[in-house]
């Protein structure tokens, strides 16, 4: 199995986890993302973490009835998503997937940066709902190496803001989030 698997399995329980803290009737709440609201966040969260996560270790495009699906139209969304994730990470755990190449983008490039997604997108719906998203200090470090390594490309396409000043005494995924630029301290506004 390849060595970053346990980093994959120990954000997608987070996820899924936080996703299950999530209201619906608190899928119209802003988030860390200013475009998108909490279910536009969560949409792109499942989308691209867990369906986005199998079809990249099968070799496969995503169908367009999932690129087009509102998730959370079903009220036990959070728990089709632990699901999914589940079949995402199964898929990742045999060596060979992470070899190769996917759109000409080396396997485990493309592994490595959707965990990435998974814990910084993680970490936005989790914000907007008022809980925490928590990594151990491995993964924290491990998520911080992988942003830092793609933070510049990220922000050429709009998909990072600039870094963000973090306390010294921040932990390692706390700086991940600042040099994506998230703001640690974020809140929703009026609570």
């Amino acid at each position: 199995m390849n060595e970053n698997h346990a980093y994959m399995k120990e954000c997608a329980s987070e996820a899924a986890r936080v996703a299950h803290t999530v209201q619906q009737d608190r899928l119209t709440d802003p988030t860390p993302c200013g475009a998108f609201d909490l279910r536009t966040l969560v949409n792109h969260l499942v989308l691209y973490t867990s369906h986005g996560l199998e079809h990249r270790a099968l070799r496969k495009e995503l169908p367009e009835d999932l690129t087009e699906r509102d998730f959370t139209a079903d009220a036990t969304w959070s728990h089709e998503y632990a699901v999914q994730l589940d079949r995402a990470v199964a898929a990742w755990a045999d060596p060979s997937v992470w070899d190769g190449e996917i759109a000409g983008t080396p396997a485990a490039d493309i592994a490595v940066m959707m965990i990435m997604e998974m814990a910084l997108h993680g970490w936005d719906v989790a914000k907007a709902v008022g809980e925490e998203y928590r990594v151990s200090p491995e993964t924290g470090r491990f998520i911080l190496q992988i942003v830092e390594k793609n933070a510049e490309m990220y922000r050429q396409y709009d998909g990072f803001a600039g870094p963000v000043p973090v306390g010294e005494n921040a932990s390692p995924f706390e700086r991940a989030l600042a040099a994506s630029g998230r703001d640690t301290g974020w809140r929703p506004s009026g609570r």
